[in-house]
């Protein structure tokens, strides 16, 4: 059962009367089958020593802990038994509207299982929540060891990823939809939000594969049964969602330079609109001109002369609106 949260005292702020009093993360613990798992969401350097000291730890695994942004690794304590693993899963942080990564930390003993996730991973607390409420599940994965635990924990994060491609997918099926109604200014903001989402989760899995290839040969001394082929599951879904990847950006760099074409395509359109009543103003402010100068000319004053003046200019206007059509430039 989860241990109620423990009050840290601080420090009050300048002008305040009394101290004030935050809780300390929340320490879930479950045990069954001789192996405990424990899940503690973005611990303090208290909880963290705690969890040091009860499980041996090296203090260098503390320091990673508390630390907001560490490199997907996999550390093996052959001595002490223990197997220290870092990975990376994405989360959409609403605050900043934006992809980010959200760190996993991982101890993995002979009978535990401690995960630390930097923020929250709702996967690994809904396993949690199903552990705890669920004697029997809870009975069936712990029977099987940490090893088999891990791979649980796992697998419910990357099945997490999948729908987060998916609404990428969709939102790259919606810009080519609006790119071909007429909206290509109105998407040019959309495709570079698509594209930064692309390169941060990108940038999350890159590094993830490799660390995964090394987890998967390092946890085979804490399975009680041969569990390889899971985690080549796992190692496939990095895989796959890397290649969904490498696909979703090269449909992003072609609906973009698409959307540019289409958008310079629009503009040659208006600049030859603009070319083309241009010209065909240039002769008529040129007969104009001639008559409006200052000098007698044959007629002048006579209203035949206006007439006249009219007609050769529409004649001039027809004569370059029929050229235009000629040439097809209309």
């Amino acid at each position: 059962m989860p241990s109620l949260p423990r009050i840290r005292r601080t420090r009050s702020a300048r002008g305040a009367g009394q101290a004030t009093a935050r809780p300390a993360p929340l320490v879930h613990e479950l045990s069954a089958s001789g192996l405990t798992w424990i899940n503690v969401v973005a611990p303090d350097v208290e909880v963290a020593q705690e969890l040091a000291d009860r499980f041996g730890w090296h203090p260098l695994d503390v320091e990673d802990i508390v630390s907001k942004r560490q490199r997907p690794k996999v550390d093996d304590y052959e001595d002490e038994g223990y197997l220290f693993a870092v990975l990376h899963f994405p989360v959409f942080d609403k605050q900043v509207q934006r992809l980010n990564a959200a760190e996993l930390d991982i101890f993995i003993g002979r009978d535990y299982v401690v995960t630390i996730p930097h923020p929250q991973l709702h996967p690994v607390t809904r396993l949690f929540d199903r552990c705890q409420e669920d004697e029997e599940l809870r009975e069936q994965l712990f029977a099987r060891g940490s090893g088999r635990l891990l791979y649980e924990i796992l697998d419910d994060l990357f099945d997490y990823c999948f729908p987060i491609l998916d609404k990428i997918a969709h939102k790259l099926d919606v810009i080519e939809d609006e790119m071909f109604e007429g909206r290509s200014y109105e998407v040019v903001r959309d495709i570079s939000n698509v594209k930064q989402e692309i390169i941060s989760y990108r940038k999350i899995i890159k590094p993830e594969r490799t660390t995964l290839r090394v987890l998967e040969r390092r946890v085979e001394a804490f399975l009680p049964e041969e569990l390889e082929q899971y985690f080549d599951d796992i190692v496939d879904s990095a895989e796959r969602i890397w290649d969904l990847l490498d696909n979703y950006k090269e449909v992003i760099e072609a609906l973009e330079s698409t959307n540019e074409s289409v958008i310079a395509h629009e503009q040659g359109d208006v600049l030859r609109i603009l070319t083309v009543i241009a010209t065909i103003a240039l002769p008529l402010t040129v007969i104009a001109s001639i008559f409006g100068m200052n000098v007698l000319f044959p007629g002048e004053g006579t209203r035949h002369a206006f007439w006249v003046i009219m007609a050769v200019m529409a004649a001039a206007l027809f004569g370059m609106v029929g050229i235009f059509r000629w040439k097809r430039w209309l």
